[in-house]
């Protein structure tokens, strides 16, 4: 319980008045309790000494809190009003900047509490003879005491907290900016940016993007594991709102990012997540180019509505470079595919049979291992497909090949409904 100004008026006056002038015999010398706490401090917290800055901070914490602790009760001021002395403000700044925790920092307010416990009330026996009324002072003069530390640590802690948003705004604010600029090819100090983003910009650059709808995912484990993935333990990542993750991995060889390459790292991405990889790359221009792939291949994932956990751009070249006019691209697979264009079950199987027959250049057997069906099955639909496009798989095979794989990235977005079917 603190002692206020209505508790010193339901005192005895001889407290009152023992408690006040003690207050005022160790106000006259407070600069040299202020020194001793200080000792006392180091002693039990060396990291108060670490600098001349913070040494002298610490100094001037122990003398204000001291005066002004004591200045309270020598007026009877009521320990709700206490504020925290601007050195003391300063000097939890001052912890924050220097990378100290909020215990550390809190510790100093509990050692002070012990040092005045300690020292300056043991030797109350000297300010006041009367042992019964010498028991009331610093019973008295310790509830105070507490009540004002409670009081001045949540300030400062307060404080602390504030002071490391601040410093993290900046941080972000700086790597946001060097990786904005980066992505625009803008000029830049390459060992400036370096620092600022703890990323090595001349090796290989393998951009990544990761999304989600949810607001509970965890994007930031996400591109950890990416990271990983590829052999760096400190990826850089940028968050772009709640639900994106922008990020990078400097590597000294290139990674492999094809499918087969990535099946692992597809095994570890919570379902709700999906992730675009950009062609690795070299240098600042890596980096650029990397992460707009990254984008671009988000784009072709986010069309389709559909796709795998993890897909790498070169798997999307073809269908970015002739997806950019969403029309153009339904006219060229109408053309292309004929009556094998509609969305239907049966149109589906004819068009990824014909699509794994010429993946496989021609082979059936090679198609059939791919789609997991007899090699008669695959020779059925192929002729099938023929007859729909109305021209047989050798006639215009580049244009053919194309349309198909746009289809099988983008799927409904450029077919054509059948007319023919409810």
């Amino acid at each position: 319980m603190a002692v206020s100004a209505g508790d010193l008026a339901d005192l005895p006056e001889s407290v009152v008045i023992e408690l006040r002038r003690t207050a005022a015999e160790l106000l006259g010398d407070v600069s040299s309790y202020a020194d001793d706490m200080l000792d006392y401090i180091l002693d039990r917290i060396p990291e108060a000494g670490a600098d001349d800055d913070l040494r002298g901070l610490t100094l001037g914490s122990c003398s204000s809190n001291l005066e002004a602790a004591l200045s309270m009760v020598r007026h009877g001021i009521d320990v709700s009003a206490a504020t925290a002395p601007v050195t003391a403000l300063e000097h939890a700044r001052a912890m924050a900047a220097r990378g100290y925790s909020v215990d550390v920092m809190l510790r100093f307010y509990r050692i002070g509490h012990a040092y005045f416990s300690e020292r300056i009330l043991a030797g109350i026996a000297d300010f006041v003879p009367d042992p019964a009324l010498g028991l009331a002072v610093v019973a008295n003069l310790q509830r105070y005491a507490f009540a004002y530390v409670d009081r001045i640590s949540s300030e400062v802690a307060a404080e602390y907290v504030a002071e490391l948003d601040r410093m993290q705004n900046r941080v972000r604010a700086a790597r946001t900016d060097a990786v904005r600029g980066l992505i625009a090819g803008d000029r830049i100090d390459l060992g400036r940016a370096e620092r600022t983003l703890s990323h090595r910009l001349t090796g290989w650059q393998t951009a990544f993007v990761c999304w989600t709808d949810r607001e509970d995912a965890d994007l930031t484990r996400v591109g950890a594991a990416v990271g990983a993935h590829f052999g760096s333990r400190h990826p850089l990542l940028v968050p772009d709102g709640a639900q994106a993750l922008w990020g990078w991995v400097s590597t000294a060889r290139a990674p492999g990012v094809a499918p087969e390459d990535l099946a692992l790292l597809a095994d570890q991405i919570p379902k709700t997540v999906r992730i675009s990889i950009g062609t690795p790359a070299r240098g600042p221009g890596g980096f650029r180019d990397s992460h707009a792939q990254a984008q671009r291949g988000c784009r072709i994932v986010e069309l389709s509505g559909r796709g795998a956990p993890v897909t790498s751009y070169p798997e999307l070249a073809l269908v970015d470079a002739m997806s950019g006019d969403l029309e153009l691209a339904r006219a060229f697979v109408t053309t292309e595919l004929g009556a094998l264009a509609v969305k239907g079950r049966r149109e589906e199987e004819e068009r990824r049979a014909l699509l794994a027959v010429l993946d496989a250049q021609g082979g059936l057997a090679a198609a059939a291992g791919e789609l997991g069906i007899h090699r008669n099955t695959v020779l059925q639909r192929l002729r099938r497909a023929e007859e729909r496009r109305g021209r047989p798989a050798t006639h215009r095979v580049a244009e053919l090949h194309a349309a198909l794989r746009l289809v099988h990235v983008l799927g409904p977005v450029v077919l054509t409904p059948d007319p023919g079917r409810t």
